[in-house]
């Protein structure tokens, strides 16, 4: 999947010459928690999140600093020169991004021109809706030998039993390398037969790991 397709592109900004009040108050009422920063030039040269914010605000047990912290201009609190995506880099690699980088939003350039912002809320709806979380259904977890085919094995099981797979991801085995676990979620609140008929198939169901059903 593209950044492109799930980038906000209605993206509020401030110029670096606008006031901390102006960041607050723009957060406050758009219910936001980045605002990307530009010059004069309309070019991208920083990001101003909610926690430059707080660092910046004096507390209120400090009287009679308010009024000259909230005139003070962006470009003194801002992040420089940010970490920034294009719209066609893959949205997985863009996780690893976040996740090495420590940052909650990615600025989405395209010919050194902003044209949309993806935060970690973004990515982890995104997440929750590729693996059907969000919709009704059973969740099993199985190991099955780490060699090729295998996953179309299992989804035999599926088949027999005409039932919808609503996603599968695959991690490693960390007690066996020679075998990978497998998360399966499918459209049925009654897993029960798809567990029996995986074992039947001589696959092994770690979770749910439910009494009775031994084959």
């Amino acid at each position: 999947m593209l950044i492109e397709e799930i980038m906000i592109r209605q993206i509020e900004t401030l110029y670096e010459t606008n006031t901390v009040k102006d960041a607050h108050d723009l957060m406050r009422d758009k219910k936001i928690r980045h605002i990307p920063i530009l010059n004069e030039q309309k070019q991208l040269v920083g990001i101003v999140t909610d926690r430059d914010l707080k660092e910046a605000i004096p507390s209120k047990l400090i009287k009679g600093q308010f009024e000259e912290v909230y005139k003070s201009p962006l470009k003194g609190i801002m992040t420089k020169n940010p970490v920034t995506a294009h719209p066609m880099d893959f949205v997985e690699e863009s996780a690893v991004i976040f996740y090495e980088q420590q940052i909650g939003c990615l600025p989405v350039m395209s010919n050194d021109q902003l044209v949309g912002i993806i935060t970690e809320t973004d990515l982890l709806y995104k997440y929750i809706e590729l693996t059907g979380a969000n919709q009704p259904g059973s969740q099993i977890e199985v190991r099955v030998p780490n060699v090729p085919g295998i996953l179309f094995e299992v989804s035999k099981v599926f088949h027999e039993h005409q039932t919808n797979v609503l996603s599968v991801l695959v991690y490693p085995d960390k007690k066996d390398e020679h075998s990978k676990i497998l998360v399966i979620r499918f459209k049925t609140m009654n897993p029960l037969k798809i567990i029996e008929g995986l074992r039947t198939a001589g696959f092994e169901v770690l979770w749910p790991n439910v009494p009775g059903i031994d084959v």
